[in-house]
């Protein structure tokens, strides 16, 4: 499905434009404003006025020479403006506090700042370049990153950005504008520009169009040469001024006029920024444009090659501009203009109107009440995280598919397909893979032309290869071409592999690319970024959607409003807090109280995510994998989950039973297990076993029993496998293959208790034999089928070592008492240990991330990554307190918050939250009110079980109530993000 634009998007961004501005005026002209201006003008000379019309170039980079020389053209030559250029804020905000201070009249500041301060300072914020803009298919979002581009100046006390480009990029050669530009088409540049700079001017902050008469279709750089622009008149008044005469019907309040030869305009080759036909014909007369025109840079060969200083900045004034902009030689100018006066070349009454235009933008921009810059929190103000949400939804509604055959994205079968990654290009980047990494196993090659025979060998087992092709995100201008033995390299790869081509570089990129017809999908993202990286790999799992269209030409096939929809799978997204309603300040307290944990010695090491809404905003890991501190716990290493196994592996059978109306949780297990009739546990009820009040004894030690004087009986172990010995329990540590009937007779002759809440694992050693018996499957095998490979979930699982290497697996305990040796990879629990760690009640490891997804399906209600689980019914039966009014807070198997006192959270969650928590120092949590997930994994039995200060500090649940006075908090103390929009 292709796209030209989001028609309720404009309609909305049209609303929030001023209906009560003046059709066709600047801005800033208002009535109130006349008062200050006429007593401004009463104060200056014609050297005063002619001050004001011109802006000078200023850095905060240059020291103390260069700032005298600044201060020289404040004082003595009454200069109206600066343009700052490289440096940085704190400095930048200091000068122009000094400049401000000894200025006669207040300067009018202003900044190239297309993708915000960043494009001249550095430590400011990094908005995406126009033409990712230009791929979004949403004009408010749009204006908001224009009023987050315009308080960012206003902070730093800058009243001009230079911004936005409004050339149509028609040349994909333009060597200067190119990426700088929304695109291509008329009418949508217009309208992007034009929610850009209403959002720029809602904030008293003027918006500056450039370049006048349209720089687009240009093959070479003004900055070096004067340009040729061969269109005639009829195209400029349909193209290039399109975007024109949009802005300035809102309000427009100002346009840079470039250096360019234009003989449909001009035929005498005067450049443009010269010519009084352009500015003061066609502009002025013409378009009915009567804000503030600036020059392009006066220092520009395109003008400079050709005129002196000051004589340039005549013919600019001359020509109808109002300000001279990086004049080189302010006295010399001025001298020439007033003999232009005294010559009758130009009025002393055009000189007042233009002067008194310029004040007026000053009183607009609050000149009149001109106050100190504050340094007070200014790095923070210039980064909000207000700018960081936005960002990122440029860069998610940006994402434009060129190709998708056969519904190939979003990658729905994670778990049944081997899936590889090549990273390509001047800048591989690992932000891409790295989130790739977050919904499947995919595993990371290198590219090198020396290694292509190698690579494409080793990518033949594959049946998807994701090929990431990188370009630098430093400045739009940086070599994006692909090389020619990268493109033969893809051409080889699609003659074998089923591959998706992922572009993190300019569209025209794709240009004469006819490689790519051989691929599955094609993936614009525009950009380098960690941002535009992670929601790519997003949008591939179908986390998120793909809604950008292509906002330039790159074939016939693929033309400006082009792109295809991609759907949305309800997996787990990854973000940050404040796109949740979280103010990330406080959830600092997360971090902080891991530390103290640390250093309590109550754990290692561990993993923390918290998800709210479906987005993960908090996933980190702390610390080492054992005290013995040689290697650092990572995001993928694989914690043994102790009891929260019940929920995520013999407890989703039993639902998936229940779903199917194959069991009746009120009835007896012994109908369903066949070993339970004539024992004592025939008649417990499923319901009351799952909710822990069946009268079951908490725990048996069945190991003893394979024990003799503290040492393992050498008739049930043995240190090598066999037929005879086929159960692994530990490292070189095996038992005899008839032993776990042993542990089914001690537990089926175990007594009974009252029919009281007491916890048990007893329960799940029955549910187990039940699932497996009825599936007829092991239940290791029938969970990763079932549910952790749909689930994407690929560390879930029993007995990691046959899948992952030890040093990605975290220790536990040194079982001096059982096993003799250090547990790595092999389940804690002892029970477990003798069914060969895979059990109903232990032996699942996995990470954080993995388990959250479990966690998150649930929370769905039993749909997660298009598919359905369970029905929503079952998920609510399952997870709601079955016997509260028996003061038993258990669910069906899930745990349930405390009813009163302490118990498995920190008491501030909801009464329908439900989770589990684990003996080895894990949590997984969720609450359906808040959207919560929330997972804790440790180690905190390393090495000894003893140690219970995870218990007793109280950690988990400490972090747990971080997590609910930061919404809390954020709902009641900040406003929301977009409140004053």
């Amino acid at each position: 499905m292709g796209v030209k634009r989001s028609l309720f998007a404009m309609i909305l961004a049209l609303l929030l434009f001023d209906i009560h501005a003046q059709q066709g005026r600047a801005v800033f002209y208002m009535n109130e404003g006349t008062t200050w201006v006429d007593s401004v003008m009463t104060t200056l000379d014609t050297d005063g006025k002619l001050g004001q019309l011109f802006m000078v170039a200023a850095y905060s980079n240059k020291g103390e020479k260069h700032l005298s020389e600044i201060k020289e053209l404040v004082t003595k030559q009454g200069v109206g403006g600066l343009i700052f250029f490289q440096g940085g804020p704190y400095r930048q905000a200091r000068i122009t506090n000094e400049l401000q201070n000894i200025s006669r009249v207040p300067l009018l500041i202003g900044m190239d700042a297309e993708w915000d301060l960043s494009m001249r300072l550095d430590s400011t914020f990094k908005f995406p370049w126009q033409m990712t803009m230009g791929a979004v298919n949403d004009s408010l979002l749009l204006y908001q990153t224009g009023r987050l581009m315009g308080r960012h100046a206003k902070r730093l006390g800058v009243h001009v950005t230079f911004s936005p480009v409004v050339d149509l990029n028609t040349n994909p050669d333009n060597p200067i504008i190119n990426a700088r530009a929304f695109g291509e088409d008329p009418d949508r540049v217009a309208f992007q520009a034009t929610a850009l700079m209403r959002g720029i001017q809602d904030e008293g902050v003027l918006a500056c169009a450039k370049h006048f008469p349209g720089h687009g279709d240009t093959d070479s750089d003004s900055h070096k040469t004067l340009p040729t622009v061969s269109h005639d008149i009829q195209r400029f008044r349909e193209v290039e001024w399109a975007p024109y005469n949009q802005m300035i019907k809102n309000g427009l309040g100002s346009i840079m006029v470039a250096h360019l030869n234009v003989p449909a305009l001009d035929t005498s080759g005067m450049p443009s920024s010269l010519s009084p036909k352009v500015v003061n014909g066609y502009l002025r007369n013409e378009l009915g444009f009567d804000g503030l025109t600036f020059t392009d840079a006066l220092n520009m060969k395109g003008v400079s090659s050709r005129y002196e200083p000051g004589e340039v900045d005549l013919k600019a004034l001359l020509a109808g501009n109002d300000i001279m902009l990086f004049a080189q030689d302010v006295s010399k100018a001025k001298g020439l203009m007033k003999k232009a006066i005294k010559d009758s070349l130009i009025t002393m009454d055009e000189i007042d109107r233009r002067v008194r235009k310029i004040l007026m933008a000053k009183y607009w921009a609050g000149l009149s009440k001109q106050e100190p810059i504050s340094l007070k929190g200014l790095a923070a103000d210039l980064n909000d995280p207000q700018s960081e949400v936005v960002r990122r939804k440029i860069f998610e509604k940006g994402i434009t598919v060129l190709i998708n055959r056969d519904k190939t994205l979003p990658i729905k079968e994670v778990g049944d397909l081997k899936i590889a990654y090549v990273g390509i290009g001047r800048e591989p980047r690992s932000d891409f893979y790295r989130t790739l990494r977050l919904y499947a196993d995919v595993q990371d090659f290198v590219y090198e032309p020396r290694n292509e025979n190698q690579l494409l060998a080793q990518l033949s087992d594959f049946d998807r290869v994701i090929v990431g092709y990188f370009t630098s995100d430093e400045t739009p201008w940086k070599p994006y071409g692909i090389r020619l033995e990268e493109k033969r390299f893809i051409q080889k790869l699609g003659f074998q592999n089923h591959y998706i081509l992922a572009v993190f570089a300019n569209p025209y990129t794709l240009r004469n690319f006819k490689e790519i017809d051989q691929a599955k999908a094609v993936v614009m993202a525009y950009q380098s970024s960690k941002d535009a990286q992670e929601l790519t790999a997003q949008m591939m799992f179908g986390a998120v959607r793909a809604t950008g269209s292509l906002p330039v030409s790159i074939s016939e096939l693929f033309t400006p409003g082009y792109g295809l929809f991609t759907a949305d799978l309800d997996r787990l997204r990854y973000g940050i807090p404040e796109e949740v309603g979280i103010d990330r300040r406080y959830l600092v307290g997360v971090d902080r109280i891991a530390m103290e944990a640390m250093r309590d010695k109550a754990t290692p090491g561990m993993q923390i995510l918290i998800a709210r809404k479906g987005k993960v905003i908090y996933h980190k890991a702390f610390g080492y994998q054992s005290t013995e501190r040689r290697r650092e716990v990572g995001l993928f290493d694989l914690y043994d989950l102790a009891s929260i196994t019940k929920i995520t592996s013999t407890l989703p059978l039993v639902m998936d039973l229940y779903d199917q109306n194959r069991i009746d949780l009120d009835m007896p297990i012994g109908n369903y297990l066949p070993e339970a009739k004539g024992t004592n546990k025939a008649d417990l009820s499923l319901r009351d076993i799952l909710a822990h009040q069946a009268g079951l004894v908490p725990w048996i030690p069945f190991y003893l029993k394979t024990m003799k004087d503290h040492r393992l009986r050498k008739n049930l172990y043995s240190d090598q496998r066999s037929l005879e010995f086929p159960i692994q329990v530990a490292k070189d540590l095996y038992l005899r293959t008839d032993y776990p009937d042993s542990v089914y007779t001690e537990l089926f002759t175990s007594p009974l208790g009252p029919s009281s809440y007491k916890y048990s694992d007893l329960g799940y050693y029955m549910l187990f034999k039940m699932v497996q018996e009825y599936y007829h499957q092991p239940i290791d095998q029938l969970v990763r089928e079932k549910y952790y490979k749909p689930l994407g979930a690929y560390t879930m699982g029993f007995k990691p070592l046959d899948r992952f290497p030890d040093y990605e697996i975290i220790p536990t305990e040194n079982d001096l008492l059982f096993r003799g040796q250090l547990l790595r990879g092999y389940v804690h629990d002892q029970g477990a240990a003798l069914l060969g760690g895979v059990a109903g009640h232990a032996g699942l490891f996995s990470n954080a991330n993995d388990l959250a997804k479990m966690m998150q399906m649930y929370l769905n209600g039993g749909h997660y990554g298009g598919i359905r689980f369970f029905d929503s019914t079952t998920v609510n039966e399952f997870t709601r307190c079955q016997f509260c009014d028996e003061d038993n807070r258990r669910g069906a198997g899930f745990d349930k918050p405390q009813l009163e006192g302490e118990g498995p959270t920190c008491g501030c969650v909801s009464l329908l939250s439900f989770g589990h928590t684990g003996f080895t120092g894990t949590i997984a949590w969720a609450d359906p009110v808040e959207e919560v997930v929330y997972v804790f994994l440790s180690n905190r039995i390393n090495p000894s079980a003893e140690n219970k200060k995870l218990i007793t500090g109280g950690y988990r649940t400490r972090i747990q109530e971080v997590i609910y006075e930061a919404i809390e908090k954020s709902k009641n103390n900040e406003p929301s993000l977009f409140t004053s929009f």
